[in-house]
């Protein structure tokens, strides 16, 4: 008869750890008598962050006293005390082999539900001293599990651990965590899994992801239940030379370049709102590596993307001072995520400064099939000599029935002419949002800087529109996603301290850093942290399913798959970032 051997607790603390804050509910201490559990928690306990942890399918965390034994053995270690793993429950049986996803259980006078395989953090190492042990977690198939509440009650140490119904198609926890993080992910495996009903939304999410890989491209590389959607695969590896068609100036400083494959053969149509990844720069100079977004009609002809010539920029001054009409740049395919999804609901069109190119490149789409839906286009800028494209989304807007227009200028010039050149003065924000009258059952595409992406994006879901109807794209690095780690202030990316004499060259696109890989690093993060480059999910060990989403970052033996196999004279675009921030020249 399995046994609950002790009721662990514990609150959110602050610790130190690599000369960083890190806010963590992985300490928990046992307690004497009977605790309620709780639908979300046992009481007294709490979750550091609930992003990760915690919430109604991971509310009680449980770990077997065999797998006690099993580590004392391994990491030669003896002072062990409940709770040393950071679970609830420590339990005498229910085997990670032997228990199923879907299995129920009667503990004292609450009945709990087997609903996921625990979610190895890096948090585990930090209590344990050793940072690898999120990964060893998986490696050896000795995870642990969530428990679902599914009626409250008390328990205590001591209780009997009874079994009363066993979960459809009996994958044990140590079958499902496989599943998805070790290799191979047979269909009929998946297919199973996901008829199961206790299994929690992100692990549902990454195997419902993982299955529409394999029905998609087969003998799939990458492991689409470990990532983010990055969009369909590109139509080429690497680069392919395209032959500068044309240079216009769109404003006082937006620069457009037309592209047309050197080879005069096709290109594969991108999806409006996709980006490219461009290499210029003279043979005698290093290679600048930066991603554009299409700012044009998606056709198989050419290619536009549209530049925005910032102070400091070594690639934007180059296009704008150096390529000329008939210069050869390199560019990849386009690839992204941030697209314009088909359908007949409304579609608002939100943009600030040169975050205009992809939904531009929307527009384009939406008048040239004549569509018929609600059309809203939103963007904000500084004043008419900034105001890129303006006579162009004008003519465009005009070829939709149903459109509409709104143009803030933060500060406009004597010259521009109200409800002419633009419609309000000051910044699109929420608050101009609230004085129109958009439909809240569209769908809204968002870009621009990240203040104002993430004001406005906060903003619609106060004012009711629900998530999956806001789909955002990020110009420049993003805020790294560190889970539990205090904010604290960055330096500028930079070279490393040592630099290495040889080696595959790294270009960090969204920073302007190319950095030649060295010996000392082992892995791109490392590198990327040496340069303090914001990386977007930086989980050195374990994984994190953020928001019960399936959105998964990097373990120590999980490196984010490249879009291309490696090959010599390849270049590989890493999408750990959704726009894909690292490329290895080979």
């Amino acid at each position: 008869m399995a046994r609950l051997l002790s009721v662990n607790v514990g609150l959110p603390q602050d610790v130190a750890w690599q000369g960083k804050t890190v806010h963590t509910g992985i300490w928990k201490a046992p307690v004497k008598g009977r605790r309620m559990a709780r639908r979300l928690n046992i009481d007294g306990d709490g979750q550091g962050d609930l992003a990760g942890h915690g919430g109604e399918h991971r509310a009680v965390l449980v770990y077997q006293h065999d797998s006690y034994r099993y580590w004392q053995d391994q990491l030669s270690q003896s002072d062990f005390v409940y709770g040393q793993f950071g679970e609830n429950f420590t339990v005498d049986g229910l085997a990670d082999a032997e228990v199923c996803i879907g299995d129920r259980y009667r503990i004292g006078g609450a009945l709990f539900e087997v609903t996921q395989p625990r979610v190895t953090c890096y948090r585990a190492g930090i209590r344990m001293n050793q940072p690898d042990l999120a990964a060893l977690l998986v490696k050896h198939g000795r995870p642990g599990f969530y428990f679902r509440v599914l009626e409250e009650g008390e328990v205590e140490a001591g209780d009997e651990i009874t079994r009363v119904a066993s979960g459809p198609e009996n994958m044990s926890v140590r079958e499902i965590d496989a599943l998805l993080y070790m290799p191979g992910h047979p269909r009929d495996q998946l297919v199973r899994a996901l008829r199961i009903p206790a299994l929690s939304p992100g692990w549902r999410h990454s195997f419902e992801a993982l299955l529409t890989q394999e029905r998609k491209r087969g003998a799939a590389t990458g492991n689409a239940g470990l990532a983010p959607e990055s969009g369909p695969p590109p139509a080429w590896p690497g680069f392919r030379p395209f032959r500068v068609s044309g240079k216009v100036r769109e404003s006082s400083n937006v620069t457009s370049l037309v592209l047309e494959p050197a080879d005069g053969q096709p290109v594969a149509a991108a999806l409006p709102g996709q980006f490219v990844v461009l290499r210029l720069g003279s043979v005698s100079t290093p290679a600048l590596m930066r991603s554009y977004s299409l700012s044009g009609q998606p056709n198989a002809a050419s290619y536009r993307v549209s530049v925005k010539r910032e102070p400091h920029g070594a690639a934007s001054a180059y296009i704008d001072q150096q390529l000329q009409t008939g210069d050869i740049v390199h560019a990849s395919a386009a690839r992204g995520s941030f697209t314009l999804r088909p359908g007949d609901t409304p579609v608002v069109l939100l943009s600030a400064g040169i975050g205009v190119t992809p939904v531009l490149a929307m527009l384009h789409a939406l008048a040239a099939e004549g569509s018929m839906r609600e059309v809203w286009w939103l963007h904000g800028t500084r004043n008419g000599r900034e105001h890129p494209f303006a006579g162009e989304a004008r003519q465009l807007l005009e070829t939709l029935p149903h459109h509409h227009s709104y143009i803030c200028y933060s500060s406009p010039d004597p010259e521009d002419r109200p409800d002419a050149d633009f419609d309000a003065a000051g910044h699109l924000d929420v608050q101009a949002l609230q004085r129109l009258a958009y439909p809240r059952n569209g769908d809204f595409y968002i870009c621009g800087p990240s203040a104002f992406m993430s004001d406005i994006t906060a903003g619609l879901g106060v004012l009711g529109i629900p998530p999956d109807q806001i789909h955002t794209e990020l110009f420049g690095a993003g805020p790294s996603i560190t889970p539990g780690i205090a904010a604290s202030p960055r330096r500028a990316p930079h070279l490393p301290a040592e630099l290495a004499a040889s080696g595959p060259m790294v270009s960090f696109v969204r920073t302007g850093l190319n950095v030649r890989w060295g010996s000392s690093f082992k892995t791109l993060l490392e590198l990327a942290e040496a340069c303090d480059v914001p990386v977007r999910w930086s989980c050195r060990a374990g994984v994190c399913h953020t928001c019960e989403t399936g959105l998964v970052a990097g373990t120590v033996d999980y490196q984010p798959d490249p879009v291309d196999a490696p090959a010599p004279g390849n270049v590989l675009i890493c999408c750990a970032h959704p726009k894909g921030d690292v490329v290895v020249d080979l």
